[in-house]
């Protein structure tokens, strides 16, 4: 007999719905679905997207997600579901988190805030249920193909430590235009916070910090010139799990040539106006909403490396093992979704699946997750092949 189990969303938006209906679509187990949003108008659309021509039983109910604090409704659903998918912004990733280890479920999230990362660390330190952190695409996928890359050459190899680590991502536009080079694909908010917080790495076998947009270079993938730079949240928890076991190790994002110069021309001139630190990624947010426009047609660039030497001889052969992929929009269901909605929302799925089976306890973090049963799950090998 097939599962079925009971999964809260919060957060209606683009990756809310996504998340939604691929766990309707492609799982391998029944879901009852319960979508909730502070717009409770947005939460029914929501749902009644998700059933749009869609064969799959099961229902899919929304209710009103107040922006402070519960309410009767969203305590009911806590209730009785199993799981709470946190699709909300990265500030309420505490708050939900201490209502899924309240109500005894297990939670999993998308943010790449490092800072509510460390919180829900302590918070769920004990419980019963399983948290499951940062299990989008980066962070998320990207860490979990990096970190079965890196095992994959230690077997291979018969080495304990690697020169090199190196994931990158791009959510990116098809086309793109001077002086920004950009398009939002994704949460503008994530995209000024990833900018100015600082990128955890490793460096000499140490995990330490650097700045990010740091490091920027150019690279060719496919055939195609990207510039990659250092952003914050997207290494996940490698960076503690490899220390002294990698060399170097970072995260970057994909961009088009131009747009990081940009950036830091917007952040150089705002520090020297005096803007305080804390408030740079509000401003830069601000100055980039301004000229910078929406784009529904992306694409998603995942790239992952691992270079070392072999164990044979005095120093060995190097050797690197790399991994690409390039996403773009695709039909799920009944609907055409984005590449940063499939990408991110697989990545979810998947997560949340393994929480229902494996039913770990504690926080859970992407070093944890066994690569091979990940890539092979149904809605990741759906999405990424």
């Amino acid at each position: 007999m097939t599962e079925r189990y009971r999964i809260a969303i919060a957060g209606a938006g683009g990756m809310g719905q996504a998340t939604g209906l691929l766990l309707r679509e492609l799982g391998d187990f029944d879901v009852d679905l319960y979508l909730g949003d502070a717009d409770a108008d947005k939460a029914r659309e929501a749902a009644e997207w998700i059933c749009h021509d869609s064969t799959r039983t099961g229902v899919v109910e929304p209710f009103h997600l107040p922006a402070q604090g519960t309410s009767p409704a969203f305590d009911t659903v806590l209730r009785g579901a199993h799981l709470l998918l946190d699709c909300l912004p990265g500030e309420e990733a505490t708050r939900m988190a201490r209502l899924a280890r309240e109500n005894h479920l297990h939670y999993a999230n998308l943010t790449e805030y490092v800072k509510a990362t460390n919180e829900i660390t302590e918070l769920a330190r004990g419980a019963e249920q399983g948290f499951l952190l940062q299990t989008g695409l980066a962070p998320g996928y990207v860490n979990v193909l990096g970190n079965g890359l890196f095992q994959r050459f230690r077997q291979e190899h018969g080495v304990d430590r690697v020169d090199t680590l190196e994931m990158r991502v791009g959510a990116l536009t098809r086309t793109t235009r001077p002086p920004h080079q950009y398009g939002f694909t994704w949460n503008p908010k994530g995209v000024a916070t990833e900018y100015v917080e600082p990128a955890v790495v490793i460096r000499d076998f140490q995990k330490t910090t650097r700045p990010s947009l740091g490091d920027r270079r150019i690279v060719l993938i496919d055939g195609h010139l990207y510039e990659e730079a250092l952003t914050s949240g997207g290494a996940a928890d490698l960076p503690s799990e490899l220390e002294g076991k990698v060399r170097n190790l970072d995260y970057k994002t994909f961009r088009y040539p131009g747009h990081y110069e940009w950036v830091a021309g917007l952040l150089d001139e705002m520090r020297s106006a005096g803007v305080p630190e804390e408030e740079l990624s509000h401003r830069l947010l601000q100055s980039m909403l301004e000229v910078v426009p929406f784009v529904e047609d992306d694409l998603v660039i995942i790239y992952a490396a691992v270079e070392g030497r072999d164990d044979r001889g005095s120093r060995g052969t190097l050797h690197r093992l790399e991994s690409s992929r390039v996403i773009r929009p695709r039909k799920v269901g009944g609907h055409r979704l984005k590449a940063i909605q499939t990408t991110t929302s697989a990545g979810l799925a998947e997560s949340a699946r393994l929480l229902l089976r494996d039913r770990p306890r504690g926080v859970y973090f992407q070093s944890q997750i066994d690569p091979v049963r990940f890539m092979d799950g149904p809605f990741v090998s759906t999405i990424y092949g």
